[in-house]
């Protein structure tokens, strides 16, 4: 919702709203790939230990890297693309939705054979409006997604304005603090659901958690950035598309071997200390 809705309509200064835009949309994939799957791992670091492993079903995990590392290397390219030449930019971006497309066919095929195998999961309290005395039906469903609809945007359209003003503030560009901040508030405490399932052995849900989400940031959110934001290779955006790339290859060739332990990760949480290094000087 931020970079749609800054792209769209934000604040009143473009500028600002196209890099709170581009931000939004490449700082997302960043923390998934090396905070969030960090700080996963160190979840169950007491239990497993340093050298413990970590068994996420093979082919969702793969398949998941797999189509995200080929849409980020189109969104990196497109980086390089003059606005000159906005067929090749578009191309681009629709391949990158054309992959997406592909990626949900190819996971919802899988999925089934994943519920029987013992990978599915449901929630473990009533929904909330099912909570104050309303039947739990298609409709109270519908409802309670709308309600939760309206409140993101709500939210998103007030982080937006905050993003700017704290910009002011700080003194820092409202681009670096939306490639740091914006997935923080917004991507971060989601992946506690991640948390949860690997304390509870379920590693392909906490896995897939945030992989699945990696592929969805890194597919029809760039290709949005491509079409309608300046998307050049500015320092900020450069390393983080590259300390991105390597942070999801790393655990790709780990899984492949069949060696993914929780110290591998640790090198992912250190990827993110660089990037904010690189960053901030």
């Amino acid at each position: 919702m931020v970079p749609l809705l800054a792209v769209f309509a934000g604040t009143e200064n473009q500028r600002v709203n196209e890099e709170i835009g581009v931000g939004a949309i490449l700082g997302a994939p960043l923390m998934l790939s090396t905070l969030s799957l960090c700080l996963m791992a160190m979840a169950v670091w007491k239990s497993r230990g340093m050298q413990g492993h970590l068994r996420p079903e093979h082919t969702g995990l793969t398949r998941d890297l797999n189509f995200f590392l080929m849409a980020y290397t189109f969104a990196a390219i497109a980086l390089f693309v003059p606005h000159e030449i906005p067929l090749v930019r578009a191309a681009l971006a629709i391949t990158m939705v054309l992959v997406y497309f592909v990626y949900i066919l190819l996971t919802l095929r899988a999925s089934a054979q994943l519920v029987k195998d013992g990978h599915g999961t449901e929630a473990n309290e009533k929904m909330f409006l099912a909570r104050i005395g309303i039947p739990t039906n298609l409709i109270t469903i519908l409802l309670q997604m709308g309600i939760g609809l309206v409140l993101l945007v709500a939210g998103a359209k007030g982080f937006i304005h905050g993003v700017e003003s704290a910009s002011d503030m700080l003194g820092i560009s409202a681009l670096l603090l939306s490639l740091v901040i914006v997935p923080i508030a917004t991507e971060l405490p989601e992946k506690v659901n991640s948390i949860l399932w690997i304390r509870r052995g379920k590693d392909t849900l906490a896995f897939g958690n945030i992989t699945g989400a990696m592929v969805f940031q890194g597919t029809l959110l760039p290709a949005i950035g491509i079409m309608l934001t300046p998307w050049v290779p500015s320092r900020e955006v450069l390393w983080g598309v590259i300390i991105t790339f390597f942070a999801a290859l790393w655990v790709r060739l780990l899984h492949a071997r069949g060696v993914l332990r929780l110290w591998h990760l640790t090198v992912n949480g250190v990827l993110y200390c660089l990037y904010l290094g690189i960053a901030l000087t």
